[in-house]
């Protein structure tokens, strides 16, 4: 099993790795979106981040990222070093054979460079999961989380005991290949993480001594008591000796202060939007500023922004190296969410040069 502890580079507290929603803005396409998540992967490829994962999210009209497996695969072909990965993919909502073969060949793409981060929510709302799903029994599918990623991990490791009903069903490309007559083994299989944004997905990744990853950027609340279980319900496993813990974070750097929070407001109106039941495309600088805020969604803009680390290159890396001190986290994860892609893909050249993170070209 590859090592899933990133390599810190430069003077950044952790290792640094990218999370992006392949988020479409006002006059923008879908097409748009996906060409800036390649820049964004062959930045984070060069500058030395970690790992570059993309979020499963459903019938949201400003996020493009509703296949991460296709999308992962697009940027396998673009990148050479920054580790792949879903961040995540929520598994109720597909059957697990489904998933183990379309992480076997993102595996067979880029060896020893895919991460299957987990989660057990729908990544939408409750018609939309219900159609995925092609049931109306949603919590059902929560509940039935520990069950389907044993059988996930099954299907990975091809090793259903004798007189299972799966015994000889096989997610191809995966081991069965070099058990075959002439197979060869690949050194190789998907990470598996476990995400959350509460205390449920914590605990089950320490007792089965798995990584783990919380969405601090939009739970922030949550952070330090959902890491604590983790790590107090930490066992050892054949993945890990110790506890690795990555958090989510928001985080948007610009040359000058009042430019980050311009790019940045974008994304926090259109939290207000989807908080509203009313989700849309991210909308521009320009719109965010003219928007008139009512008293109660300029208290959710307040409290939203705190969250979100933001302004000039120092200030940010200040911002993260505080976060890190605070949450204890093993590495963060960074997101952009604002509309203007040139600004996106800038922020991380910036974040990196805070860190004096190498240009490996």
């Amino acid at each position: 099993m590859d090592d899933i502890r990133g390599k810190v580079q430069g003077t950044a507290p952790t290792p640094l790795s990218v999370l992006d929603l392949a988020t479409v803005g006002a006059g923008q396409t879908s097409t748009d979106a996906l060409h800036a998540a390649v820049r964004i992967a062959r930045t984070a490829d060069r500058r030395g981040f970690t790992r570059h994962w993309v979020a499963e999210h459903h019938s949201m009209p400003g996020v493009a990222s509703s296949s991460p497996a296709v999308i992962l695969a697009h940027l396998a072909a673009h990148t050479e070093r920054v580790r792949l990965g879903s961040g995540g993919v929520m598994l109720p909502n597909h059957a697990p054979l489904v998933i183990a073969e379309q992480f076997g060949t993102l595996e067979a793409l880029a060896p020893g460079r895919v991460d299957l981060g987990l989660g057990r929510a729908p990544g939408t709302d409750g018609a939309t999961a219900a159609a995925l799903r092609r049931t109306d029994r949603l919590h059902e599918g929560a509940d039935d989380f520990p069950e389907q990623l044993a059988e996930l991990i099954r299907f990975l490791d091809d090793d259903f005991p004798d007189g299972h009903p799966y015994r000889r069903i096989h997610a191809v490309p995966g081991p069965v290949q070099a058990t075959t007559a002439g197979g060869v083994q690949s050194p190789h299989r998907p990470q598996i993480w476990l995400l959350g944004s509460s205390g449920f997905s914590a605990r089950l990744a320490g007792m089965m001594g798995l990584p783990f990853s919380f969405a601090h950027h939009f739970s922030a609340r949550n952070t330090i008591p959902a890491l604590d279980l983790y790590r107090e319900s930490f066992r050892p496993s054949a993945v890990l000796d110790a506890p690795y813990a990555m958090i989510g974070v928001s985080a948007f750097a610009a040359d000058e202060a009042k430019e980050a929070r311009r790019q940045v407001l974008t994304g926090a109106l259109n939290m207000v939007r989807l908080r509203r039941g009313a989700p849309g495309l991210v909308p521009t600088p320009e719109e965010a500023e003219a928007h008139s805020f009512s008293a109660v969604e300029q208290d959710f803009i307040d409290d939203w922004l705190s969250n979100v680390v933001h302004g000039t290159p120092d200030e940010v890396r200040a911002g993260l190296d505080d976060l890190q001190k605070r949450t204890g986290a093993d590495e963060l994860m960074l997101t952009a969410n604002a509309h203007t892609q040139d600004a996106r893909v800038r922020s991380y050249e910036l974040i990196a040069d805070a860190y004096g993170m190498p240009d490996l070209g």
